[in-house]
């Protein structure tokens, strides 16, 4: 998994924000799921995904106040 840069998360739609939180939380619980059964070759992608997601939350929170405001 690559990670994505600010600039890029920024340029995306909303809508784009929102369906690629969707696909890091399926990968997520699939993730977690095969780390519970010692079927993960590196445990570290859990890690990497979270932030992925936290930084596509945050700047879908940011495109949000700035719409509101």
């Amino acid at each position: 998994m690559a990670h994505i840069k600010p600039t890029a998360i920024r340029e995306m739609t909303a809508d784009g924000i929102v369906a690629r939180v969707a696909e890091l939380r399926e990968e997520l619980f699939n993730l977690q799921f095969r780390n519970t059964m010692k079927q993960l070759d590196n445990p570290l992608k859990i890690r990497e995904s979270r932030r992925e997601m936290a930084r596509l939350l945050t700047v879908l929170k940011e495109k949000e106040r700035a719409a509101g405001h």
